[in-house]
């Protein structure tokens, strides 16, 4: 599937690609920002359902459903990539039900950089289709989708040294 917009955060990070990327392969973890109150969410958050790999292989999906100013939201999301450690991406399933943004495909791709990892987190996406979706999508999705990609990418760097540095 290809999408009409997209965004990416690119890193360094002091770690080996296999610890950076078995770091990231927690989607929990990766989600965390979704899971507590924010302005970015207007105050709400996303919870979380896994199946039994917990989005460590590919077929395994994801589901988060939430609040955000009384609206109820919910998206599924299915491992479509897991290479490890190398890349991993995850893709809207069904018709989300979300704000700013709709369908998109998410992940992150390691690479070597001498003893440390260079990271690129992205998302591919498209605006929602309904008539809010239409109007608010082109203001706030890519401010979204920067925040999303780029909070992954600081708590990657943060977790191997300190305040984030990004490339």
């Amino acid at each position: 599937m290809t999408y009409a917009h997209a965004a990416e955060s690119v890193a360094d990070v002091a770690a080996s690609a296999e610890m950076l990327f078995d770091y990231l392969d927690d989607q929990a973890r990766l989600g965390s920002h979704m899971q507590k109150p924010s302005m970015m969410i207007l105050g709400g958050r996303m919870s979380y359902e896994f199946d039994e790999a917990k989005g460590r292989d590919v077929g395994s999906v994801m589901k988060m459903h939430g609040n955000i100013l009384g609206l109820r939201l919910f998206v599924e999301e299915v491992v479509i990539e897991h290479q490890r450690p190398w890349r991993k991406a995850w893709e809207t399933r069904g018709r989300p039900n979300l704000l700013v943004i709709e369908a998109y495909r998410m992940g992150f791709e390691i690479s070597t950089s001498g003893e440390a990892s260079r990271l690129r987190v992205f998302i591919d996406y498209d605006y929602p289709a309904t008539y809010v979706g239409r109007r608010l999508g082109p203001i706030f999705g890519p401010i979204y989708a920067r925040w999303c990609v780029s909070r992954i990418a600081k708590s990657a760097v943060h977790r191997y040294h300190g305040p984030p540095k990004e490339a």
